[in-house]
């Protein structure tokens, strides 16, 4: 789990003035203590009846872009979903786009696990699906196995580090 997952919320009063101020949040608290933080940081702005607030950085999304005015809410639903899925929530949600819907159901309904390679999901998946004869087992190329799955749009990967491939079932 992530936990320095936030986002820095500016006031654009001052912001449209020159000057910073704003407040980094943890993006994974509840929805209504975000806009508390944010409601305390505008009533403390140098700037008068300021009320317009962006997101204007953030950190521990994972390679995700968030957007300016992606919103609290959808904010703090995305920060959630990577706090769950760590590095790869961030991947899988550039993967589709930042779509949350289709990283989900990704996770829940084609994620296979993560492996060293491939090769190595493909044995798994023959030996566990397979009677394999003694004598031909040494005859199987599993690296070409995994490569024509991949290539053929049955499955697809997302690298996370070395040695750190997570498949998926594509459909």
């Amino acid at each position: 789990m992530n936990s320095e997952i936030r986002i820095y919320v500016a006031d654009l009063a001052a912001y449209n003035n020159g000057r910073l101020h704003g407040v980094w949040i943890d993006a994974t608290q509840d929805p209504d203590d975000i806009q508390e933080q944010i409601n305390t940081m505008l009533a403390d702005s140098p700037e008068q009846d300021a009320e317009e607030y962006a997101i204007h950085d953030h950190e521990g999304f994972d390679g995700y872009g968030l957007g300016e005015y992606e919103g609290i809410e959808t904010a703090h639903e995305i920060a959630c979903f990577i706090d769950e899925n760590s590095e790869l929530g961030g991947e899988l949600l550039n993967n589709f786009g930042g779509d949350l819907e289709d990283a989900r159901k990704a996770i829940e309904d084609n994620y296979c696990g993560c492996y060293k390679s491939l090769a190595d999901y493909a044995e798994e998946l023959t030996e566990e699906t397979t009677q394999i004869p003694e004598s031909l087992a040494y005859y199987i190329d599993y690296e070409r196995m995994g490569r024509d799955m991949e290539l053929g749009g049955e499955v697809y990967t997302i690298e996370t580090g070395y040695e750190e491939i997570h498949i998926f079932w594509n459909h």
